[in-house]
């Protein structure tokens, strides 16, 4: 007899097999990464915005603190407006220069186009009218907000305004007005370094929830339905910043540590605590997370970095013979791409729904 569990994998499986890509090949006889498409009714809308901090010296290079954002939405239309890549053909050169250094096993410069992967989402397209929750998104240490689009998209196609953060200095990269920052990181942290990232991207996600009702969107962002979420050190960032932040409303951390600081966090709203089942870190994340309560969830066949853009690009590399098994599982885990995109945001998109609504 059939299980229920069989049952939800296969439903999980059929809703996003048909909308994860499979490689295609360019001209130049590289593979074509696509990302997959979002769920939800509504097309999405994309607009990028850069805020200044008089207020902060930025801790990296001195003067004053810069952040990036891009801004998902549902749209109203996107009749004759263009789709964004991921990256800026600059952001790209840049990123194919890191890519291989940050995480080992991911293709040399040269062997992808990264400047051509395309998101779902449309440039400057009208929003749909209505007020909708926000969720501001800390992305992972040493990743570029870019990396969290396939998920940002998803939930904004479902009716959601979707921040995306970049924090200049530990992101591989990010192109601001004011010229490319990349990263200061040359290898994991020391704790003081550690440290000294997640209080600027503390920092970072209150200038962004201070500075909402300024932005191009505002009319249709609802101040009083708001979510932070991040992955890794965004994820720890996320819970940091919204202790003793009454603005927001539930929290989803996607695999953080939360034993930066000496006494133990606490958190007094809803929060999701959703991890990966490969992830070398686990006994540190589970440590880190053991008094707390929240809805917590695994990720099962999956590593850590399976909550980003790599979950389903990875796979695509690996097709194409661009990536070993081992790096691929070693970055995504080895489970089906598919099912663990579904997965991701069902759960995260089920948690917001629930306790934004």
């Amino acid at each position: 007899m059939t299980s229920r569990r069989t049952l939800l994998k296969g439903t999980l499986f059929g809703s996003a097999a048909a909308l994860l890509p499979t490689p295609a090949t360019a001209t130049d006889g590289g593979p074509f990464l696509r990302l997959p498409a979002p769920t939800g009714p509504y097309p999405v809308g994309m607009r990028t915005v850069h805020l200044t901090d008089p207020a902060r010296t930025d801790p990296w290079v001195g003067g004053v603190r810069e952040v990036m954002l891009t801004v998902l939405y549902p749209a109203r239309s996107v009749r004759g407006c263009a789709r964004a890549p991921q990256l800026t053909p600059d952001e790209a050169a840049v990123f194919a220069e890191y890519a291989p250094h940050i995480h080992p096993g991911l293709p040399e410069p040269g062997a992808v186009d990264w400047g051509a992967v395309l998101t779902h989402g449309y440039v400057g397209a009208p929003p749909l009218p209505g007020r909708r929750p926000v969720l501001v998104y800390s992305p992972g240490g040493g990743d570029s907000r870019t990396l969290g689009t396939s998920l940002a998209e998803d939930l904004a196609s479902h009716g959601r305004v979707v921040v995306l953060v970049d924090h200049p200095g530990d992101a591989s990269q990010v192109e601001l007005p004011t010229g490319m920052r990349t990263t200061v990181l040359t290898g994991p942290p020391d704790p003081a370094t550690f440290r000294t990232m997640v209080d600027t991207r503390i920092a970072d996600l209150r200038l962004v929830l201070d500075r909402l009702g300024g932005l191009p969107l505002a009319p249709v962002m609802d101040s009083c339905r708001i979510g932070l979420y991040g992955h890794s050190a965004g994820g720890t960032a996320a819970v940091y910043a919204a202790r003793g932040d009454r603005r927001v409303g539930a929290v989803a951390n996607l695999e953080g540590y939360l034993d930066l600081y000496p006494t133990p966090v606490e958190v007094d709203r809803p929060l999701l605590l959703f991890r990966t089942e490969r992830f070398e870190g686990a006994p540190r994340i589970e440590s880190s997370w053991v008094n707390l309560r929240g809805r917590r969830a695994l990720l099962a066949d999956a590593n850590h970095w399976a909550f980003t853009d790599y979950g389903p690009l990875v796979p695509q590399l690996q097709t194409s013979g661009l990536m070993t098994a081992t790096a691929r599982a070693a970055l995504v885990g080895t489970g089906d791409p598919a099912v663990t995109l579904a997965q991701v945001r069902r759960r995260v998109g089920t948690f917001f729904t629930r306790h934004l609504s």
